[in-house]
């Protein structure tokens, strides 16, 4: 059995003040793929990973994204947007890798994302003890402003509106480019004998099951109309599976996001935007998926709480 979580930690420093160490004793993952991870190669807090092999692309913008895979066996290989990464052994050993030791596709970086290939959004690893590739994402948010769950009342300024259209316009053109990432990275897996499965935070949420409060979240960036078909157009038997959707098919939720402002976690009003999207066969080997939602909101790691699945491999 393979348990595999994803988590978008929210600062992997401040995560590990919060109880991240904690979560990993708990949670005991096999794999455990982290977005905006927001931290520098010189100020990681190498304790956060003890134990577990892991490549992370930090990006080049301070403070913000990165990506990485952590992993209690070695890779067989790592590809990534950018051209180095960081290695880090269980005993927390870290070195730099250039491009010559990161395995390079047979296929070329979608148009559209080579602008995104220095923000730390995406790290791919074949695991060397699983026939599977596992690819850890981080979509961009799109408009701020319109954040899930975060409504502007007030009028915007010219200079704010163009601000969201460039957003907006930013995140659809990641998007067009990473559905052409993602056939040809699930068809490489598949060439390979590879299994593929892809996660992250997409900042999206799906279907009216996937926010508490639906109906004015309908112009919000992460449930936009043309958003949600993205995703759609993602899924299908033959192509990729969402696995959480799978097993709970009829459920509100569960949900994996709660704004931090208000009683949102209380509450219950959240947002189900992180992901396992599997190939088919992968996904008929789920066992069991769920959100390991913190108990408190004073106990809080992350304003995200992990999806985990367990893989009967």
């Amino acid at each position: 059995m393979l348990r595999l979580a994803t988590y978008n930690v929210n600062g992997i420093r401040a995560a590990q003040r919060r109880g991240f160490a904690g979560w990993k004793q708990r949670c005991l993952p096999d794999v455990a793929c982290l977005q905006e991870v927001r931290c520098p190669y010189d100020a990681l807090p190498m304790e956060a990973f003890a134990g577990f092999h892991v490549a992370y692309d930090a990006g080049e913008l301070k403070g913000r994204n990165g990506v990485a895979v952590l992993s209690r066996t070695p890779f067989d290989a790592v590809r990534v947007w950018s051209d180095q990464a960081m290695f880090i052994s269980p005993a927390g050993d870290a070195r730099m890798a250039g491009a010559d030791e990161l395995s390079v596709p047979d296929y070329p970086l979608a148009r559209p994302l080579r602008s995104f290939n220095h923000e730390g959004r995406y790290v791919e690893v074949d695991l060397a003890d699983q026939p599977l590739t596992v690819a850890c994402v981080y979509v961009p948010k799109g408009d701020s402003l319109l954040a899930p769950g975060i409504r502007s009342r007030d009028p915007l300024t010219d200079e704010q509106l163009a601000g969201v259209q460039r957003r907006y316009d930013r995140k659809m053109a990641f998007l067009a480019g990473f559905s052409r990432h993602l056939t040809r990275a699930r068809r490489a897996a598949h060439a390979a004998g590879r299994e593929f499965l892809v996660v992250g935070d997409f900042n999206i949420a799906h279907t009216r099951l996937d926010v508490k409060n639906w109906r004015p979240a309908q112009k919000a960036s992460g449930f936009l109309p043309e958003e949600r078909a993205w995703l759609s157009e993602q899924l299908s038997p033959r192509t990729l599976v969402d696995v959480v959707r799978a097993a709970h098919p009829d459920q509100d939720g569960p949900y994996s996001w709660w704004s931090w402002m208000g009683q949102a976690f209380a509450r219950g009003t959240g947002w189900r935007i992180d992901y396992h999207l599997a190939s088919p066969q992968l996904a008929r080997r789920s066992a069991r998926a769920f959100v390991d939602r913190d108990h408190g909101a004073d106990e809080r790691v992350s304003d995200h709480a992990a999806v985990v699945v367990d893989y009967d491999l």
